[in-house]
């Protein structure tokens, strides 16, 4: 191939310009798999009822939505924010790595 081996092309070249995709799919497979583990407790199909979750909380909740919301409305807004601040490390991780790249 030349004066330099196919490692060194790879690491010089390819492994830089995948890193921000890599990092962004799993900063967004992070928040699936926080998404998807919170609805399969929330149904009851995710880990045993005496394991707290965040889905078990929201599940637990929902029966006293009429006396304390608070009791489901927290653990959701808790979801949401966890996986809205893992999707913005990720998007904040790919821009800096672009940024150093491109200095």
């Amino acid at each position: 191939m030349g004066p330099a081996g196919d490692t060194a092309v790879m690491f010089r070249h390819i492994f830089p310009n995948a890193l921000g995709p890599i990092i962004v799919a799993a900063t967004l497979g992070v928040g699936n798999a926080i998404i998807t583990e919170s609805v399969l407790s929330f149904l009851g199909v995710g880990f045993p009822p005496d394991t707290p979750t965040w889905g078990r909380l929201v599940t637990d909740g929902s029966q006293y939505l009429q006396v304390a919301s608070w009791l489901a409305l927290v653990p959701g807004t808790l979801i949401f924010l966890t996986v809205l601040s893992i999707n913005f490390l990720g998007d904040g991780l790919r821009d800096a790595l672009e940024a150093q790249q491109a200095a």
